[in-house]
């Protein structure tokens, strides 16, 4: 999938006229495109226009117009576009109890470590850097993961047969959530570009 370029992203003024239509229509789209893991972890498969709102919304948010400002926001979030054969996943612990959370992201040290795709009968880790802040001996409370699929994995679920599920395998953690055929053609359309283009 291709970054996100400069050209793309809108000056505020320009995006306000535009804001209400994107926003619900990226809002809609994340709606097959997150998954429950669990009870305390729900997983968002991310693309570009995930990418691109939230590069539009933090410029809108925090105001920013200077061009070194807006150059650091386009790469910060095209490092959730996934690449070529890749699908990007932004995972998210939830848990509203602080005094729980805070036990839980110490008890699931490692955890970034553990989630995998599994595509048929082929399984994909899912991997990424270390966030900035990280401490050892305790995970975070959201992780930014790519999978590299193989073309078999990419032309089964491009065709819409495939089985696939996300899981997470931690000692103190362990769950299996099957993608729904929604979220299968929602990535399917993401991987329809690496599969022409492997032909």
């Amino acid at each position: 999938m291709r970054p996100i370029e400069r050209s793309e992203i809108l000056p505020i003024g320009d995006y306000e006229a535009i804001r209400p239509h994107f926003r619900a229509r990226v809002i809609a789209e994340k709606v097959a495109r997150r998954v429950a893991l669990g009870e305390y972890i729900s997983a968002l498969f991310e693309n570009r226009d995930s990418a691109l709102l939230q590069i539009q919304e933090m410029l809108r948010t925090e105001r920013i117009t200077g061009e070194a400002a807006i150059q650091h926001e386009l790469r910060t979030y095209n490092d959730l576009v996934p690449g070529p054969r890749q699908l990007s996943v932004t995972l998210f612990v939830q848990i509203p109890d602080k005094e729980l959370r805070d036990r839980l992201l110490v008890e699931w040290a490692g955890l970034e470590d553990s989630f995998a795709l599994v595509v048929d009968d082929e399984r994909f880790p899912l991997a990424g850097p270390k966030p900035d802040g990280f401490t050892p001996g305790r995970t975070t409370a959201v992780h930014y993961l790519k999978a590299d699929l193989s073309p078999a994995a990419i032309a089964a679920i491009t065709r819409g047969d495939a089985k696939a599920a996300l899981l997470v395998e931690h000692p103190g953690l362990q769950a299996r959530a099957p993608l729904a055929r929604a979220t299968l053609a929602s990535l399917a359309d993401d991987l329809a570009e690496d599969l022409a283009a492997s032909r």
